[in-house]
């Protein structure tokens, strides 16, 4: 287990008025975006797991919205529990430490297989740069999300859903009638907000939703849903022009003081349904992160948590002193 000390990010406190990015927060499901400030440059992880207890009244979907956790990222790395009935007193690993994703730290970029979108704010003069996560649904079978770059083309404030014709097609087919139109209200899927995206001629959004227990599941028509409060905050933050990269990278892994960790989630093919993981690939990733290092790696154990694939953070190598 690493000690909290490698984390040089400070989590912000979102109740101050100072914060950077501020998130509407319901009363009855408050939800606890992860805003980090990166201080250093070279910082590779960010954030921190906590355990908690539960009470009767606790569902693993409302802990999930409550920790700005999809439902099956809590869900996955607490086997044998119910997420409807968990009941009282049970210790739930709450899972909040992140590896980075590659690339430049611009704009947003949402990984798939994470189902993790991560904002990153221009850097204001003389301040650290802001980062802000948020957990996220993909696109399902035959409705994949595209990977790429694209960028933010308009906002749009209580949107009117226009069904394609193959959705409706959909709908028809199980005995729901959709209309040509849907119009802003708690009926619309799209939430209250929407930032539509230039990919697919604008045919993709990063929206909100009406169902929010979806939330962090493959369950979209290629759009990327989020939870309301979260796309409320996004909303306000995001101008049009904003970069948008789309990735698919079911492994991470960051070098943190001599040690190497690995951070692995199912991944996910083009229609956005997880499969299971490959060593293979997993073996060709941690050639590359170790590079020209000399480290001992524990391969069964590295094996077994890519096999688990469940986005906990895990020590597998060591960096070699040959001195």
């Amino acid at each position: 287990m690493l000690k909290l000390s490698i984390f040089t990010a400070l989590k912000i406190p979102l109740k101050t008025k100072s914060c950077l990015l501020y998130l509407v927060l319901s009363v009855t499901t408050p939800c606890l975006a992860s805003v980090f400030q990166l201080t250093d440059p070279k910082l590779a992880i960010v954030g921190e797991d906590q355990q908690i207890q539960t009470v009767y009244e606790d569902t693993l979907y409302d802990l999930a919205r409550h920790y700005s956790l999809g439902s099956e990222e809590l869900i996955r790395v607490n086997p044998g529990i119910d997420p409807w009935l968990p009941g009282a007193d049970k210790t739930l690993f709450v899972p909040g430490r992140h590896i980075l994703p590659s690339g430049p730290h611009t704009g947003i970029i949402v990984n798939l297989p994470e189902h993790r979108l991560y904002y990153y704010p221009k850097v204001k003069r003389g301040q650290p740069q802001v980062l802000v996560t948020f957990p996220v649904s993909i696109g399902k079978m035959d409705w994949h999300t595209p990977i790429g770059l694209t960028h933010v083309i308009s906002k749009i404030k209580n949107p009117s859903w226009y069904p394609p014709e193959g959705v409706r097609a959909e709908h028809a087919a199980a005995g729901d009638t959709l209309p040509p139109v849907v119009p802003p209200g708690p009926d619309n899927p799209l939430g209250a907000f929407a930032l539509r995206l230039a990919a697919g001629n604008g045919t993709y959004l990063i929206h909100g939703t009406n169902n929010p227990i979806a939330v962090g599941l493959a369950v979209t028509h290629g759009c990327i849903r989020m939870y309301p409060e979260d796309i409320e905050s996004l909303f306000a933050q995001v101008p049009n022009g904003t970069e948008v990269r789309i990735i698919n990278e079911p492994i991470k892994v960051a070098w943190v003081d001599g040690e190497l960790l690995l951070e692995a989630h199912p991944p996910v093919d083009a229609e956005g349904q997880s499969y299971e993981p490959n060593v293979d690939q997993f073996a060709q990733l941690l050639r590359e992160a170790v590079g020209d290092s000399t480290v001992a790696i524990h391969w069964d154990y590295a094996e077994e948590v890519l096999r688990q694939a469940d986005g906990r953070l895990a020590v597998v190598g060591l960096e070699a002193d040959l001195n």
